[in-house]
């Protein structure tokens, strides 16, 4: 081998060397410049993928409320034509098989299109189908989607407004305790002096059967001494209907209750009482005929509560609140509502009308079985009643004023006057429960309020 062939050997293997270690480490370099692309577009598609899965699940979450939406808005017009016309009317029927059969539809053209699509036509079409034939298909079931929602809105909405144009009466066939609306007069010279006409005073023998007694009766508003809650149960620790007795000196409470105008046969439904179902009823009574039904004639459990820290004109504004409240039934009669119009709430929008901000609003006012609990806690049942600095629990309150064991031997059918009679038993009934005097001041008033309620808690 020659010299110059030997140096020529030795110069291109270097060369393959340097060129392979070249190559090898430039591949090593590609290798990772590749691994870390890879590694930058798995995170990408991990967060496309994360995003992507949550606009699906909103997408979902979407339409099950709109879905939901449609379904409940069925239901409370079907409700609305059941309470109405009842569940074997024609009307019923009709109603309930057009809507129904206008939901069903719409649903399954919104949310399984495929139902649609096994007509052998729309077979056909899908079959031959090119790519802007798919497009006018897709254009189609928007198209019926549509169609379909326009013509259920229409038919939801005439219901609606037929609903609305149902109009309370005076004139149907009453039940006997809610025949007769209360009335009355004011005194030219002396407007204290307040004449009421037909206030309640029947003779209950049981729950159902009583001697009918309608009675006239004249109050001094000056003479007003204090409020007293009255909750009645009679499903629940949650429901209860409201009373409010006036007191007065030298006479025998009154009280005034928002209750349903009956009609002979009918039965109170809480939930028929969202679809105007029943009117309206203010009943001015005498304790022992409105107070002795519940407790005694029907076995409910009732609470008396005296609310304290009030002044006089307090008592007073609220019990002009229930007269303007029998000028505006008699005038034009209006609907009960379950939700809006009960009788508890009304009574807590008159009172905060008289009362102001010493009556926050709180979600108690739409349960009324915890009313009592939400005077309480406001401070308008006295903390310590009995002046013996000890703090009386919501439990003691329950305790001491429940009237069922007080009014469970009183002889309602005696032979006394109705006045005596009357006295007898509302006096009977307050046994153990301390009367709260009425504030002389507005500034005593809310101190006590705001102390009493800091006690409480």
């Amino acid at each position: 081998m020659s010299l110059r062939s030997f140096f020529s050997r030795l110069f291109s293997s270097h060369s393959n060397d340097r060129q392979s270690n070249h190559g090898s480490h430039s591949r090593v370099r590609e290798n990772q410049n590749h691994g870390k692309e890879n590694k930058s577009l798995g995170r990408e598609n991990k967060v496309f993928g994360h995003r992507r899965g949550l606009s699906i699940w909103r997408h979902y979450i979407v339409q099950f409320f709109i879905a939901l939406t449609l379904i409940l808005s069925a239901i409370w017009l079907l409700l609305a034509v059941w309470y109405q016309f009842g569940i074997t009317s024609a009307i019923t029927w009709l109603t309930t098989v057009v809507v129904v059969g206008l939901l069903a539809t719409l649903l399954a053209a919104r949310y399984w299109p495929q139902i649609f699509d096994k007509n052998p036509l729309h077979k056909k079409i899908a079959k031959n189908a090119t790519s802007h034939s798919n497009i006018d298909n897709q254009s189609y079931k928007s198209t019926r989607v549509k169609w379909l929602t326009g013509l259920y809105a229409a038919t939801w909405l005439a219901g609606v407004g037929w609903f609305l144009s149902i109009e309370p009466k005076q004139d149907r066939d009453w039940m006997a305790e809610v025949s007769q609306r209360v009335d009355y007069k004011r005194d030219a010279a002396n407007p204290d002096l307040i004449t009421l006409t037909n206030v309640r005073d029947f003779d209950w023998r049981t729950d159902t059967e009583a001697t009918e007694h309608w009675e006239t009766r004249t109050v001094d508003l000056s003479k007003l001494s204090g409020v007293d809650v009255t909750n009645s149960y009679w499903m629940g620790p949650l429901i209860a209907h409201t009373l409010v007795s006036f007191r007065f000196e030298n006479d025998r409470p009154l009280a005034f209750s928002f209750e349903i105008r009956k009609e002979k046969g009918e039965s109170f439904s809480a939930l028929a009482g969202f679809f105007r179902r029943y009117e309206l009823s203010l009943i001015a009574a005498e304790e022992r005929d409105i107070i002795y039904t519940r407790s005694n004639a029907r076995g409910e459990q009732v609470y008396l509560f005296p609310v304290s820290h009030l002044q006089q004109h307090e008592v007073r504004s609220l019990f002009e609140a229930y007269l303007t409240a029998a000028d505006d039934l008699n005038a034009s009669p209006d609907w009960y509502n379950t939700l809006l119009s009960n009788c508890t709430n009304i009574i807590f929008y008159m009172a905060r009308i008289v009362s102001g901000d010493r009556l926050p609003w709180d979600y108690r006012i739409w349960v009324s079985g915890w009313l009592p609990n939400y005077l309480y806690d406001v401070g308008m049942l006295d903390a310590a009643p009995e002046n013996d600095n000890q703090p009386w629990s919501m439990d003691t309150w329950y305790e001491r004023t429940h009237i069922n064991p007080k009014a469970l031997g009183f002889n309602n059918q005696s032979g006394a006057t109705s006045d005596d009679n009357g006295r007898a038993f509302s006096q009977q009934i307050r046994q153990g429960i301390p009367i709260p005097p009425l504030a002389d001041s507005q500034a005593s008033a809310e101190a006590n309020a705001q102390s009493t309620a800091q006690i409480s808690q």
